[in-house]
């Protein structure tokens, strides 16, 4: 991404039955909600009738099935503390603040902090409603924790106590430690860390994606195997990878034969089938990309109309893992809108 714009027995426990039923009756309801979840459509209010709270906050922090629809806000916004209103960004259906990082929250995530718990609440459910998981972003450019010496477990565990504390549907780890992967020692680090989390953030109830850029999934550069080795440790911990398919020079990834079935020489097998062909579950590979030439520094735009064309070529082959975009408010609803017009239609 970019660089930051701001710094029990039921049988004998008749309490303990309701809460199992309360639970059973939520997970029964995640099918028909995930379902919803599908193609961003709001959630019918009458889902949660009936359920006690745990069993409420268990479905409404659900994790969406394919196609995810991702969008990132980091950018300042006058007059916006927090995420904008559910309308701005209809058809997306997850919406990271970013971030997170070492020191505390900054930019979006700091914002979401600044908010009343009431508030924080209020906006929570519009979104639930809407099919909308909030989920913070972590690290970014700017942070390097692998380099700077940063323990992953405590990091972990420090980052999960804040998603917790904080009412979010979960953490997209954007690692961005160029220079550990290039020493060989991110992906240890990326493997404790991740490890970590999910001992904080049970998979099935909480999001936990990561952000990698497609070349880390190049086979044959990275000393200790890159993010091919990442997902072959910890892939089945990781519900998806917001690919960045950008970034990466001024002329890769920009047509839809380099983004979907042969990347250049210089990243070589890093192009969405590649990556696949190489032993990444296809479905958790989404396309990420920015919103405008001014939302990417070094090259991978590629204008709406022409991507959604690639997102159709690729889900006529098999691929329905979804597409990420950088930032909001530049990706909002109409461009979503016309990424998905030719495969999955707002």
């Amino acid at each position: 991404m970019l660089q930051l714009d701001s710094k029990i027995s039921v049988t004998s426990n008749p309490r303990g039955f309701t809460m199992f039923i309360s639970t059973l009756a939520a997970f029964s309801s995640l099918i028909f909600y995930s379902f919803g979840l599908v193609n961003g459509t709001p959630v019918n209010g009458s889902t949660f009738e009936g359920l006690g709270e745990q069993a409420r906050d268990i479905l409404a922090r659900a994790v969406p099935v394919a196609p995810r629809f991702v969008v990132y806000s980091d950018k300042f916004v006058s007059g916006l503390t927090g995420p904008p209103a559910v309308a701005d960004v209809e058809g997306f259906n997850v919406f990271a603040m970013s971030f997170l990082l070492l020191e505390g929250a900054f930019d979006k995530a700091e914002e979401w902090t600044q908010l009343t718990a009431a508030e924080r609440a209020t906006i929570k459910a519009e979104y639930a409603a809407a099919g909308i998981s909030l989920v913070v972003a972590v690290f970014g450019s700017t942070d390097v924790p692998t380099t700077t010496g940063a323990d992953p477990i405590a990091t972990a565990n420090t980052m999960a106590a804040w998603v917790i504390e904080y009412g979010l549907d979960g953490i997209d780890v954007d690692y961005e430690d160029f220079n550990a992967f290039d020493a060989g020692t991110a992906e240890a680090w990326l493997v404790s860390f991740t490890t970590q989390l999910r001992t904080q953030l049970p998979q099935g109830t909480y999001i936990l994606t990561h952000a990698p850029v497609a070349p880390w999934f190049s086979p044959s550069i990275w000393t200790n195997g890159g993010y091919i080795a990442v997902h072959e440790q910890v892939g089945s911990l990781i519900d998806w990878y917001n690919v960045q398919f950008y970034n990466q020079g001024t002329s890769e990834y920009t047509t839809c034969a380099g983004l979907l079935t042969a990347s250049s020489s210089t990243w070589p097998e890093s192009a969405l089938f590649q990556i696949a062909a190489n032993g990444v579950t296809l479905d958790k590979l989404v396309i990420g990309k920015p919103a405008t030439t001014g939302d990417e520094t070094s090259g991978g735009y590629i204008d709406p109309a022409t991507l959604a064309t690639c997102v159709e070529e690729a889900k006529a082959e098999g691929w329905t893992a979804g597409v990420m975009s950088w930032e909001y408010p530049d990706a909002a609803s109409a461009w979503i809108t016309e990424v998905r017009a030719d495969s999955w239609p707002v």
